[in-house]
C-alpha cells in the first residue's frame, strides 16, 4: 500500500515503495546477514591462503560463485543480457567489486590479521561519501556527514599510522592494500546504481563471471594451480568463501543497492567490523592492540554520523 512502508514485488524480488521513509525490518535483517557473511570472509581468506596462492584463491572464489548464480538464474527462468554495453558495465563492476578488492585483501592478509583487515574495510561508507560528495552527487551530503568522514579518517590514521611508526612498515603495505580495496568497494556501491533496471541476480552473476574471466588466465600463468596441494582446511574455507561470502552475499548486496541505496548498503560496516573481529578472535585466536580498538571506535562513530537520518527529515530517512 503506497506510503505505508510496505515492500512491493518487482521481478520476483521485494523492493521498497518509493514513498516509504524507513527500510522495512526484512531489509535491515538482510543488511545484518550481509555484514555477517562479509565479516566471515576475512577468516575464510586467512585460512585459505595458508596453502592456496592469492590470485588462484580469488579466481576459484569468483568462478564457483558465478557458476552457482548461473544455476539459480536458470532455475528462475531468467537469462543474462547479451548486449555489449551491459557486459562492459558488468566488467567494470567486477573490477571494482571483486577482481581488485578481493585480490588486494587476500594479498594483504598474508601480513595483516583478519580482524585488522575488517576494521580498515569498515571505512567503505566513508569513501562512499567522499566519492559522492566530490563526483556523483547522487545522495545528500551534509556537514554532519562530513564530520563523520573526518572522524572515520582519524580512526584509519590511528591504525595505519601507528603501525608505520612502531613496526617500521612491516605490515604497512598490506594495510594500505586493504584501504585501497575499501576505496574500490565504495566505487562499486555507487556504480552498482547503474543496474537498478535489472533483477539483482543479473549484475551479481554477470560481474562474478566477468571477474572469473579476468582472473583465471592470471591464475594459470602466475600460480600454475595444477601443481598446488591445498589442505582440506583451505579447500573448505574456499567453499565457504565462494558459496556464502560471495554468491549469497552478492545476491543480497545488489538487492540492497536497489532498496537502501549505496550509502545505506555500505552501512553494514556497522556490524561487519565487530562480527569480523569476533570470528577472527574465536577461530584464529587473534587479538587487537589499543590503537586498533581506538581506530574501530572512531570509524564506527564516523559511520553513525554519516548514515543516521536527521530527525523528522523524510529525505534523509529515505537515503539512510
Amino acid at each position: 500500500m503506497p506510503g505505508c512502508g510496505v515492500p512491493r514485488s518487482m521481478n520476483g524480488f521485494m523492493t521498497m515503495a518509493p514513498s516509504s521513509f524507513r527500510p522495512p525490518v526484512f531489509e535491515l535483517a538482510l543488511l545484518a546477514l550481509l555484514a555477517t557473511l562479509w565479516g566471515a570472509s576475512y577468516t575464510f581468506i586467512k585460512i585459505g591462503i595458508e596453502t592456496i596462492p592469492p590470485v588462484t584463491l580469488i579466481a576459484a572464489r569468483t568462478l564457483i560463485a558465478g557458476s552457482l548464480l548461473l544455476v539459480v538464474l536458470h532455475l528462475r527462468g531468467l537469462r543474462l543480457p547479451r548486449d555489449g554495453a551491459t557486459w562492459r558495465s558488468f566488467a567494470v563492476q567486477a573490477c571494482l567489486n571483486s577482481v581488485a578488492p578481493f585480490t588486494l585483501i587476500v594479498w594483504a592478509e598474508q601480513s595483516v590479521d583478519a580482524g585488522l583487515a575488517v576494521i580498515l574495510n569498515a571505512m567503505t561508507p566513508v569513501f562512499t561519501f567522499l566519492i559522492t560528495w566530490a563526483w556523483s552527487r547522487h545522495e545528500a551530503t551534509t556537514f554532519r556527514k562530513f564530520a563523520g568522514v573526518m572522524i572515520g579518517l582519524l580512526g584509519t590514521c590511528a591504525i595505519v599510522g601507528t603501525q608505520a611508526l612502531t613496526h617500521a612498515g612491516q605490515a604497512l603495505a598490506g594495510q594500505l592494500a586493504v584501504v585501497l580495496a575499501t576505496i574500490c568497494y565504495a566505487g562499486a556501491a555507487i556504480f552498482g546504481r547503474n543496474f537498478k533496471s535489472l533483477d539483482p541476480i543479473m549484475p551479481a552473476t554477470g560481474s562474478l563471471i566477468s571477474g572469473a574471466v579476468i582472473l583465471l588466465p592470471l591464475s594459470l600463468v602466475l600460480d600454475r594451480p595444477w601443481t598446488l596441494a591445498p589442505s582440506g582446511a583451505s579447500l573448505l574455507a574456499l567453499i565457504g568463501l565462494a558459496v556464502f561470502s560471495t554468491a549469497c552475499a552478492f545476491l543480497i548486496y545488489f538487492r540492497l543497492i536497489h532498496t537502501l541505496g549505496s550509502l545505506g548498503t555500505t552501512a553494514q560496516g556497522y556490524l561487519r567490523a565487530p562480527i569480523g573481529i569476533a570470528i577472527g578472535a574465536s577461530v584464529l585466536g587473534e587479538r587487537l592492540d589499543s590503537s586498533a580498538w581506538f581506530g574501530l571506535l572512531c570509524i564506527l562513530a564516523g559511520i553513525l554520523l554519516m548514515t543516521l537520518p536527521s530527525r523528522g527529515h523524510p529525505s534523509a530517512m529515505r537515503a539512510t
